[in-house]
């Protein structure tokens, strides 16, 4: 199957968060629905404690995977809590939000995902909700050789907790033991992408090791097959197939939207009440 390898590319965002942005605004065309993926975090706390303060968006969903460590979060909404390893916050921003994630303190370092999702036009102006889904709450399948944990879409027969998905997302979490192997299925009309996490394996025959992405764009079957035990996750989804108009933190369909949103910025009516 035709695919796409590439490293991400090392830089901050926030105060000064450490971070490889793993795929951004050059690779929309590959990734749509997906916007951007983001792998922080750091041993170091002077490269992650100052987090990412209070902050707007619009149009997108943010999904923040804690790997390690805890980030305390809160919103315009009224969310507010504390996510650790193995938790996730799924965020709608809908017509507007405002959120801040800020990482506590850890002796083994704090490091994460978060993957941007576009909203379709239909739903860039809905209202804001929050889904916090706990390490406890993410089902975990047996496979030969490894585990997957279903964090959003269904893997054999088994469903993953985030349930009100407005773009057909499917979020896997994928632990194989060396020389074990299994398939995924990138349907019709869909991208997916595997990021490696830890140690190395063939995907579709190509050889991936850490901190690696590979990027399809075709309907059919990935095979991977674990050299070492192997920690990547596998995730697709229906592409959109809509323009993009994106200024920083805000995604929409239209110049004149996003230069409408940036006003409202300025006139403190971004957030509707």
């Amino acid at each position: 199957m035709r695919h796409i390898v590439k490293k991400g590319i090392p830089t901050q965002d926030g105060a000064g968060v450490k971070l490889t942005r793993v795929f951004s605004i050059r690779e929309t065309s590959l990734t749509d629905p997906f916007l951007m993926m983001d792998h922080f975090g750091s041993n170091n706390p002077d490269e992650y404690m100052k987090g990412f303060p209070w902050h707007p968006h619009r149009g997108i969903e943010t999904v923040t995977y804690m790997l390690k460590g805890e980030v305390e979060h809160g919103d315009s909404v009224g969310n507010e809590g504390v996510i650790g390893p193995g938790d996730i916050q799924w965020m709608t921003a809908g017509g507007g939000v405002f959120h801040k994630e800020m990482p506590k303190l850890s002796p083994d370092g704090m490091r994460g995902l978060q993957l941007w999702v576009n909203l379709p036009a239909k739903s860039k102006m809905i209202a804001p909700r929050y889904n916090g889904i706990l390490a406890s709450e993410v089902p975990a399948v047996k496979v030969e050789g490894g585990e997957v944990k279903v964090i959003s879409g269904t893997f054999e027969g088994v469903k993953g907790p985030m349930k009100e998905l407005i773009v057909d997302v499917q979020y896997l979490d994928v632990n194989l033991q060396k020389d074990a192997s299994m398939t995924h299925e990138a349907k019709e009309g869909y991208n997916s992408f595997c990021y490696c996490l830890t140690g190395s394996g063939k995907f579709d025959g190509e050889k991936l090791e850490k901190e690696t992405l590979i990027i399809f764009n075709e309907a059919g079957l990935i095979t991977v097959s674990a050299e070492t035990d192997i920690r990547y996750i596998f995730v697709t989804g229906k592409r959109l197939n809509e323009p993009i108009a994106w200024g920083g933190p805000i995604v929409m369909n239209t110049q004149e939207e996003l230069q409408k949103a940036f006003r409202a910025l300025d006139a403190g009516t971004f957030i509707k009440k």
